[in-house]
């Protein structure tokens, strides 16, 4: 889709040929609906209104019923910030005294939406001219104040009063990007914003070694699955040890659940009665010693990302079990531990160890009729396995 198409889906017609395509969508074929449209109207045109019906579908899981009113591209919605995720770092930025945001790079607008909702002045930059036109257009058909240009982000002038948000593709021609040196604009640019009034979105996966001294970073987690990492710039709040804001920081949603560590070492021993999943934001973050320590537990391996306790917890940030029993590490001896009390079904989760759950669960053969969940990992460097039973959520 071309500038020129975008601007005429906003127009009466174009907007009377997106109802259309919505009112007909799964009544009839998209071949069907296609054809018959592309009698009376540009087959650009019907294109663009086919293909907005169907991203606006699938755009739902991230906007909700936003979704309806909003424009997008494949690669823009691919990329764009979940609406939870992006209104609370939003909210979380104004917290911080921020009144006026600039979005270098701001794809369809996901963020400018948020950072809009949450009362500050909004001002968006990308470099893809079609990007740029969706990103306005969303603001206004939301209902939000805001402006959006089509240039270099890298070249744009940014006024003393703008806190900076970049958001760099993370994605080619060749498919996701998982290195910094990957990234558009370049990490060496967002690394500069950083220095000052600053905040970048990155993939969940950055070390720890490539986040700038004095960076701040948050782990964030929305419904159980880690989307990304945030960092906050230098100039944007000072860290304090007296209240605990730390570098290191791990937030849940929807519940806004956050915690910061202070990098304890951490304890191990053998496992207790129970043990306790880390959320993945937690783990990212290099805090699941903190939060043993936070919960009264203690790491069974000091490499592994499972904690345990001898007194059953209330957490949200870690899933817990109930050590039923160990069994044998061993396939031949665990079947017949697992046979022996009618084991069918069975769930495995495993940390630190190198067999996949399919092939154990595979060689197991179990033909029993109860259902049961079994850890696979490492205990002071040793394989061990356990029987467990998951706590509610």
């Amino acid at each position: 889709m071309d500038v020129e198409t975008f601007r005429r889906l906003l127009t009466p017609t174009g907007q009377t040929l997106l109802t259309q395509v919505s009112e007909r969508a799964g009544v009839e074929s998209d071949y069907a609906l296609g054809s018959r449209l592309r009698r009376y109207h540009d087959p650009a045109l019907v294109a663009a209104a086919v293909t907005q019906n169907h991203l606006r579908g699938l755009a739902v899981r991230k906007f909700g019923t936003d979704a309806a009113r909003m424009y997008f591209t494949h690669d823009g919605l691919e990329q764009a910030t979940r609406g939870r995720v992006a209104d609370y770092r939003a909210q979380r930025l104004r917290a911080l005294g921020a009144t006026t945001v600039v979005d270098l790079g701001c794809g369809i607008g996901a963020d400018l939406v948020a950072f809009a909702r949450a009362g500050m002045s909004v001002r968006g930059v990308d470099i893809d001219p079609v990007r740029a036109q969706i990103a306005q257009a969303n603001l206004e058909a939301l209902g939000l104040s805001g402006t959006v240009e089509a240039g270099d982000a890298t070249k744009a002038d940014v006024a003393d009063d703008e806190v900076v948000f970049c958001d760099p593709a993370r994605r080619s021609a060749r498919g996701r990007i998982f290195r910094l040196n990957g990234l558009v604009p370049s990490w060496d640019f967002v690394t500069e914003q950083l220095s000052g009034r600053g905040l970048a979105k990155v993939m969940p996966g950055v070390a720890h070694d490539d986040i700038p001294e004095g960076v701040r970073a948050e782990w964030i987690s929305d419904g159980g699955d880690l989307v990304e990492c945030c960092l906050w710039g230098k100039g944007l709040a000072p860290v304090s040890s007296s209240t605990g804001d730390g570098l290191l920081r791990a937030t849940l949603l929807p519940s806004g659940e956050t915690m910061t560590g202070s990098g304890v070492i951490p304890d191990d021993g053998p496992v207790g009665r129970f043990l306790y999943e880390p959320d993945d934001a937690v783990i990212r973050a290099g805090l699941v010693a903190d939060l043993a320590e936070q919960i009264g537990g203690w790491l069974p391996d000091k490499q592994i990302a499972w904690i345990s306790t001898d007194e059953q917890v209330a957490t949200p940030f870690a899933h817990g079990f109930t050590v039923v029993d160990e069994i044998p590490f061993r396939t031949k001896q665990m079947r017949v531990a697992l046979q022996e009390r009618d084991i069918g079904p069975l769930t495995i989760k495993k940390r630190g160890v190198q067999q996949s759950p399919e092939d154990v669960i595979a060689k197991l053969k179990l033909t029993g009729s109860q259902a049961a969940t079994v850890v696979l990992t490492r205990v002071q460097g040793s394989g061990k396995a356990f029987l467990v039973e998951p706590h509610a959520r």
